[in-house]
């Protein structure tokens, strides 16, 4: 056995996979796949019939789910696609800084800072006008692939 001692550098988080294989026939509208590295829910799937040389292909459009541009991807059926773990948080909004960022009240009391305002405008102004008028509000944060994006806004009544 050698003398020297091996340095291991650890990049890796806690194991926990940003996305997990399925077979892309089995992948219907509403679902959620990965194209071009961008989390993407499907609006419309169509699978071609087998050809001369083998494989039906699956034809997927999907919205990217953070920045809503449309992607498209054609994957023979019998292959796997990756497919984003996306997760829907709720968190009370306590403040909006000047910056941009909001600061949320997690369920374990804790807060987190790191979230921007949404980019949708929309959305943006209701969460505004809500904070102006001093109402409680209640967002739905989105995170898939190591990205988190609130999405919704409820309101649960006045302070």
């Amino acid at each position: 056995m050698s003398d020297e001692e091996h340095q291991f550098e650890s990049k890796a988080d806690a194991g926990a996979s940003k996305t997990y294989p399925q077979q892309a026939g089995t992948i219907r509208k509403n679902g959620y796949i990965v194209i071009k590295g961008r989390p993407c829910k499907v609006v419309e799937v169509s699978t071609s019939k087998t050809g001369k040389h083998g494989h039906a292909k699956c034809h997927f459009v999907g919205i990217d789910i953070f920045t809503a541009k449309k992607l498209e991807d054609i994957v023979p059926s019998s292959h796997n696609c990756d497919v984003p773990h996306v997760n829907r948080t709720d968190y009370q909004l306590i403040d909006i800084s000047e910056d941009g960022f909001v600061s949320l009240l997690t369920e374990n009391g804790n807060t987190k800072d790191d979230l921007r305002l949404p980019t949708d405008d929309s959305l943006l102004s209701q969460i505004k006008d809500g904070f102006a008028d001093g109402k409680d509000l209640v967002v739905s944060v989105m995170s898939a692939m190591g990205e988190e994006q609130i999405c919704a806004l409820k309101d649960i009544g006045p302070k």
